[in-house]
């Protein structure tokens, strides 16, 4: 018995079946089914039913699981807490939003390579609830998403806040004031898709404005959305501090509105299973990468 079969058991239980728990730990599907028969040899007990079309696991299957999650949780506060940071391993599977690629992932992963050159990482950029899919799947290990992430076993770690402001082209007539969301509502509305904490903010400030959120463009990209805007086909949401060239160039320019969009927290988030240290430390790297907005105490009155 090793610490490579015990992590196959707990995996492909965890995710359900052999070709999930393959996919996870980047191994052939020959190679995930031998090392759960040797552990199935050793211990002279199925782990799997084969007798279907898809194996599953067997009641011994999870309870040999449950021990194994144990071992590797041990192991891995081991690893956190007595081996030198630069020796922690691993592959980390990190999914992130559009804005975060834009700005400091770069450096992010700049201080990742740096003190701990072990971990190699996998970035998947898409919007907030197929990152949180992704997540809860075990997909991913770690994300960087808009918005918070509901469920009690996961931790949540706070990267800063971003200004969201709408936007339009000059080309659009609108009042020469502060608009309200029935101003906008007369326009169409350039809005990520609604797998995006983007639609459902923009949506929230039209119900609270009284107003409705109609012919909505969707896309899956800030930046096509602010192509679109550009072209006059409709406002957009966007923050313009990150994406300041159709603004410098004139091609947008920021709508004052009442009431204004407030900031969005963007926040890092795992699991909290204890069998990857490397999630924490990497949350942390991330909070001191993040060039977001810390708002301070008056701000959050």
């Amino acid at each position: 018995m090793n610490f490579r079969q015990l992590e196959t058991l707990y995996w492909a239980t965890r995710l359900g079946s052999l070709i999930a728990a393959s996919e996870r730990l980047n191994a052939t599907q020959s190679t995930v089914s031998m090392r759960i028969q040797e552990l199935e040899n050793e211990f002279g007990i199925e782990l799997f039913d084969r007798s279907q079309r898809t194996a599953r696991v067997t009641p011994k299957g999870r309870e040999m699981a449950r021990y194994a999650e144990e071992i590797l949780a041990l192991a891995s506060s081991m690893r956190e807490n007595l081996a030198a940071p630069s020796s922690l391993p691993g592959l980390m599977r990190i999914g992130v939003a559009e804005v975060v690629s834009a700005t400091w992932l770069p450096n992010f992963v700049t201080n990742v390579r740096r003190q701990y050159p072990k971990i190699s990482i996998e970035f998947d950029e898409a919007l907030t609830q197929n990152l949180i899919d992704g997540l809860e799947s075990g997909d991913l290990d770690i994300i960087f998403i808009a918005g918070r992430a509901p469920g009690r076993e996961l931790t949540t770690m706070s990267l800063g806040f971003v200004d969201m402001n709408w936007a339009a082209s000059p080309e659009i007539s609108l009042p020469n004031r502060r608009l309200k969301a029935r101003d906008l509502e007369k326009h169409p509305t350039i809005t990520l898709t609604r797998e995006s904490h983007h639609y459902e903010q923009i949506e929230k400030w039209f119900v609270t404005g009284g107003a409705r959120f109609r012919r909505p463009f969707t896309c899956k990209s800030l930046n096509v959305c602010i192509q679109l805007a550009s072209a006059g086909l409709g406002v957009t949401l966007v923050p313009a501090e990150f994406y300041p060239q159709a603004f410098v160039e004139k091609r947008l320019h920021i709508l004052e509105t009442s009431p204004e969009m407030p900031p969005v927290e963007f926040n890092a988030v795992y699991r909290d299973n204890h069998l990857q240290s490397a999630a924490v430390v990497l949350c942390q790297l991330a909070q001191k990468a993040s060039s977001f907005r810390q708002l301070a105490l008056r701000d959050k009155a």
